[in-house]
Protein backbone atom coordinates (compact mmCIF):
# COMPACT_ATOMS: atom_id res chain seq x y z
CA UNK A 1 0.00 0.00 0.00
CA UNK A 2 3.06 2.25 0.83
CA UNK A 3 4.39 1.95 -2.63
CA UNK A 4 1.19 2.90 -4.55
CA UNK A 5 0.76 5.54 -2.10
CA UNK A 6 4.72 6.64 -3.44
CA UNK A 7 3.60 6.07 -6.64
CA UNK A 8 1.13 8.56 -6.84
CA UNK A 9 3.17 11.29 -5.05
CA UNK A 10 5.57 10.84 -8.08
CA UNK A 11 2.41 11.46 -10.08
CA UNK A 12 1.03 14.01 -8.57
CA UNK A 13 4.50 16.18 -8.63
CA UNK A 14 5.09 15.65 -12.29
CA UNK A 15 1.88 16.35 -13.03
CA UNK A 16 1.49 19.34 -11.01
CA UNK A 17 5.44 20.63 -11.92
CA UNK A 18 6.27 19.76 -15.31
CA UNK A 19 3.18 19.81 -17.22
CA UNK A 20 2.43 23.36 -16.24
CA UNK A 21 5.95 24.29 -17.20
CA UNK A 22 5.23 23.15 -21.10
CA UNK A 23 1.74 24.36 -20.89
CA UNK A 24 1.60 28.21 -19.32
CA UNK A 25 1.98 30.94 -21.89
CA UNK A 26 4.66 33.77 -20.76
CA UNK A 27 3.10 36.83 -21.56
CA UNK A 28 5.86 38.77 -20.45
CA UNK A 29 8.42 39.17 -23.00
CA UNK A 30 10.52 42.08 -22.79
CA UNK A 31 13.06 43.74 -25.36
CA UNK A 32 15.00 46.43 -26.06
CA UNK A 33 13.97 48.40 -30.15
CA UNK A 34 15.50 51.43 -30.89
CA UNK A 35 14.39 54.97 -31.51
CA UNK A 36 17.51 56.15 -32.79
CA UNK A 37 21.36 56.07 -31.85
CA UNK A 38 22.38 58.94 -34.53
CA UNK A 39 24.61 56.89 -36.38
CA UNK A 40 22.95 57.29 -39.81
CA UNK A 41 20.35 59.97 -40.37
CA UNK A 42 16.59 58.05 -40.52
CA UNK A 43 14.96 57.68 -43.97
CA UNK A 44 11.53 58.89 -43.21
CA UNK A 45 12.22 62.15 -40.63
CA UNK A 46 14.78 64.12 -39.27
CA UNK A 47 15.10 66.20 -36.40
CA UNK A 48 14.57 69.42 -35.75
CA UNK A 49 14.38 71.82 -33.04
CA UNK A 50 12.12 74.74 -32.46
CA UNK A 51 12.17 77.86 -29.00
CA UNK A 52 10.71 80.31 -27.37
CA UNK A 53 9.82 83.92 -28.61
CA UNK A 54 13.18 85.28 -26.84
CA UNK A 55 15.67 82.99 -28.54
CA UNK A 56 18.81 84.69 -29.89
CA UNK A 57 19.20 85.59 -33.52
CA UNK A 58 20.62 82.59 -35.28
CA UNK A 59 19.73 80.12 -32.90
CA UNK A 60 18.59 77.51 -31.90
CA UNK A 61 21.39 75.74 -33.72
CA UNK A 62 21.51 71.71 -34.36
CA UNK A 63 24.05 69.41 -35.63
CA UNK A 64 25.45 65.80 -35.70
CA UNK A 65 28.38 65.17 -34.00
CA UNK A 66 31.22 62.32 -34.11
CA UNK A 67 31.31 60.53 -30.35
CA UNK A 68 29.79 58.14 -28.39
CA UNK A 69 29.53 57.62 -24.59
CA UNK A 70 32.48 55.80 -22.95
CA UNK A 71 29.93 53.48 -21.28
CA UNK A 72 28.28 52.80 -25.01
CA UNK A 73 31.67 52.38 -26.49
CA UNK A 74 32.53 48.91 -26.09
CA UNK A 75 28.67 48.11 -27.36
CA UNK A 76 29.09 50.16 -30.49
CA UNK A 77 28.07 48.23 -33.99
CA UNK A 78 27.75 49.02 -37.51
CA UNK A 79 30.35 50.31 -39.73
CA UNK A 80 29.37 53.64 -39.37
CA UNK A 81 31.21 55.61 -36.96
CA UNK A 82 29.23 56.80 -33.65
CA UNK A 83 27.85 60.11 -33.87
CA UNK A 84 25.31 62.31 -31.25
CA UNK A 85 22.90 64.97 -31.94
CA UNK A 86 23.67 68.28 -30.43
CA UNK A 87 22.02 71.38 -29.86
CA UNK A 88 23.39 75.18 -29.01
CA UNK A 89 20.78 77.55 -27.63
CA UNK A 90 20.86 81.36 -26.60
CA UNK A 91 18.40 83.70 -25.25
CA UNK A 92 18.03 87.30 -25.10
CA UNK A 93 17.04 87.23 -21.39
CA UNK A 94 16.34 85.17 -18.09
CA UNK A 95 12.79 83.49 -17.75
CA UNK A 96 10.63 81.08 -18.25
CA UNK A 97 12.42 79.88 -22.07
CA UNK A 98 12.38 76.54 -23.40
CA UNK A 99 13.21 74.28 -26.35
CA UNK A 100 11.99 71.39 -27.73
CA UNK A 101 13.68 68.82 -30.22
CA UNK A 102 11.60 66.52 -32.75
CA UNK A 103 11.26 64.58 -34.95
CA UNK A 104 9.65 65.86 -38.31
CA UNK A 105 9.20 65.60 -41.83
CA UNK A 106 7.79 67.42 -45.03
CA UNK A 107 4.36 67.29 -43.52
CA UNK A 108 5.30 69.01 -39.91
CA UNK A 109 6.26 66.92 -36.32
CA UNK A 110 6.30 63.55 -37.28
CA UNK A 111 5.20 60.94 -34.12
CA UNK A 112 7.34 57.66 -33.60
CA UNK A 113 5.51 54.78 -32.50
CA UNK A 114 6.11 52.45 -29.73
CA UNK A 115 5.37 49.14 -30.46
CA UNK A 116 4.16 46.92 -27.87
CA UNK A 117 3.23 47.58 -23.93
CA UNK A 118 5.91 50.03 -23.05
CA UNK A 119 7.49 50.27 -19.03
CA UNK A 120 10.95 52.34 -19.89
CA UNK A 121 12.20 55.19 -22.41
CA UNK A 122 16.05 54.86 -22.09
CA UNK A 123 18.39 57.88 -23.51
CA UNK A 124 21.88 59.29 -22.83
CA UNK A 125 21.85 63.08 -22.66
CA UNK A 126 25.39 65.10 -22.18
CA UNK A 127 24.48 67.70 -19.79
CA UNK A 128 26.53 71.34 -19.39
CA UNK A 129 25.57 71.55 -15.68
CA UNK A 130 23.43 74.10 -16.27
CA UNK A 131 19.67 74.60 -13.83
CA UNK A 132 17.67 73.38 -17.16
CA UNK A 133 15.11 71.26 -16.74
CA UNK A 134 14.85 67.94 -19.47
CA UNK A 135 11.40 66.84 -20.12
CA UNK A 136 10.03 64.00 -22.45
CA UNK A 137 6.82 63.98 -24.76
CA UNK A 138 4.76 61.54 -25.64
CA UNK A 139 1.01 60.50 -26.62
CA UNK A 140 -0.91 57.81 -25.23
CA UNK A 141 -3.38 55.85 -27.48
CA UNK A 142 -6.35 58.46 -26.27
CA UNK A 143 -4.32 61.02 -28.50
CA UNK A 144 -3.60 62.89 -25.18
CA UNK A 145 -0.33 64.46 -25.15
CA UNK A 146 1.53 63.62 -21.81
CA UNK A 147 4.67 65.25 -20.51
CA UNK A 148 7.08 63.04 -18.40
CA UNK A 149 9.61 65.02 -16.25
CA UNK A 150 13.00 63.67 -16.76
CA UNK A 151 15.40 65.80 -13.71
CA UNK A 152 17.77 68.67 -13.87
CA UNK A 153 20.97 69.06 -15.76
CA UNK A 154 22.86 69.90 -13.57
CA UNK A 155 25.46 67.68 -13.86
CA UNK A 156 28.81 67.77 -16.54
CA UNK A 157 28.97 65.02 -19.27
CA UNK A 158 26.89 61.57 -20.44
CA UNK A 159 24.36 60.43 -18.39
CA UNK A 160 22.14 57.52 -18.62
CA UNK A 161 18.35 58.85 -17.95
CA UNK A 162 15.75 55.89 -17.88
CA UNK A 163 11.50 57.14 -17.56
CA UNK A 164 9.14 54.45 -16.63
CA UNK A 165 6.06 54.81 -17.89
CA UNK A 166 2.87 55.38 -16.03
CA UNK A 167 0.97 52.09 -15.65
CA UNK A 168 -2.59 54.17 -16.07
CA UNK A 169 -1.14 55.73 -18.89
CA UNK A 170 -3.82 54.65 -22.44
CA UNK A 171 -0.93 52.30 -24.45
CA UNK A 172 -3.60 50.45 -26.82
CA UNK A 173 -6.85 51.88 -28.23
CA UNK A 174 -10.68 50.38 -28.45
CA UNK A 175 -11.72 51.99 -31.43
CA UNK A 176 -10.46 50.75 -34.56
CA UNK A 177 -9.90 54.68 -36.07
CA UNK A 178 -7.82 55.44 -32.85
CA UNK A 179 -4.13 55.41 -32.32
CA UNK A 180 -3.01 51.74 -32.26
CA UNK A 181 0.60 52.75 -30.39
CA UNK A 182 2.20 55.05 -27.72
CA UNK A 183 4.05 57.55 -29.94
CA UNK A 184 6.97 59.25 -28.94
CA UNK A 185 6.74 62.99 -29.64
CA UNK A 186 10.13 64.68 -28.48
CA UNK A 187 12.05 66.66 -25.70
CA UNK A 188 11.88 69.83 -24.21
CA UNK A 189 14.59 71.64 -22.05
CA UNK A 190 13.33 74.67 -19.90
CA UNK A 191 15.64 77.07 -18.00
CA UNK A 192 15.24 78.05 -14.88
CA UNK A 193 14.39 81.99 -13.77
CA UNK A 194 17.55 82.82 -12.74
CA UNK A 195 20.06 80.56 -14.65
CA UNK A 196 22.47 81.85 -17.27
CA UNK A 197 20.85 81.64 -20.81
CA UNK A 198 23.44 83.06 -22.85
CA UNK A 199 25.47 79.97 -24.13
CA UNK A 200 23.73 76.43 -23.72
CA UNK A 201 25.29 73.06 -25.25
CA UNK A 202 22.97 69.60 -25.30
CA UNK A 203 23.99 66.72 -26.89
CA UNK A 204 21.55 63.48 -27.40
CA UNK A 205 22.65 59.68 -28.10
CA UNK A 206 20.75 56.29 -27.77
CA UNK A 207 17.78 56.69 -27.24
CA UNK A 208 15.48 53.30 -27.43
CA UNK A 209 12.46 51.67 -25.08
CA UNK A 210 11.68 48.70 -23.33
CA UNK A 211 8.78 46.98 -24.62
CA UNK A 212 6.71 43.60 -23.62
CA UNK A 213 5.22 42.72 -27.56
CA UNK A 214 3.07 40.42 -26.68
CA UNK A 215 0.21 41.97 -25.58
CA UNK A 216 -0.53 42.99 -28.81
CA UNK A 217 -0.17 39.52 -30.76
CA UNK A 218 -3.16 37.18 -30.80
CA UNK A 219 -4.40 34.62 -33.19
CA UNK A 220 -5.60 36.66 -36.40
CA UNK A 221 -3.70 39.75 -35.82
CA UNK A 222 -2.73 40.08 -39.59
CA UNK A 223 -6.61 40.88 -40.03
CA UNK A 224 -6.53 44.04 -38.22
CA UNK A 225 -5.38 46.17 -41.50
CA UNK A 226 -6.54 44.13 -44.44
CA UNK A 227 -6.59 46.38 -47.73
CA UNK A 228 -10.76 46.53 -48.71
CA UNK A 229 -10.07 49.10 -51.55
CA UNK A 230 -10.27 46.80 -54.24
CA UNK A 231 -13.40 44.99 -52.50
CA UNK A 232 -17.32 44.81 -54.07
CA UNK A 233 -19.44 47.61 -52.74
CA UNK A 234 -23.43 46.01 -51.84
CA UNK A 235 -26.23 48.16 -51.32
CA UNK A 236 -27.95 48.66 -48.11
CA UNK A 237 -31.83 48.51 -46.91
CA UNK A 238 -32.23 51.81 -48.30
CA UNK A 239 -30.93 51.12 -51.78
CA UNK A 240 -33.49 48.28 -51.81
CA UNK A 241 -36.53 50.33 -50.89
CA UNK A 242 -35.68 52.64 -53.42
CA UNK A 243 -35.57 50.27 -56.50
CA UNK A 244 -38.69 48.60 -55.40
CA UNK A 245 -40.41 52.47 -55.00
CA UNK A 246 -38.80 52.78 -58.68
CA UNK A 247 -40.05 49.76 -60.15
CA UNK A 248 -43.62 50.20 -59.03
CA UNK A 249 -43.73 53.25 -60.50
CA UNK A 250 -42.38 52.50 -64.00
CA UNK A 251 -45.25 49.86 -64.20
CA UNK A 252 -47.77 52.40 -63.15
CA UNK A 253 -46.50 55.10 -65.99
CA UNK A 254 -47.28 51.81 -68.09
CA UNK A 255 -50.88 51.09 -67.12
CA UNK A 256 -51.48 54.39 -67.56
Amino acid sequence: MKKVFNVLVVFALLFGFCIPAFSQVNSMSMTSAKIDDFDTEPEDWKWTVNASRFISEDYPKFKYFDGIADALRSFHEGENDPKVFGVKVAFDRKGDNWFEIFPSNDDGPYEIPLKGHVSTLDFWVWGANYLYFLEVMVRDANGVVHVLPAGSLTFNGWKNIIIKIPGWMQQKSKLRSGPKNLTFLGFRVRTDGSEYVDDFVIYFDNIKYMTNPIPIIFDGYEFLDMDFSDAETGGGAGSDANDAETSSADSSEEVN
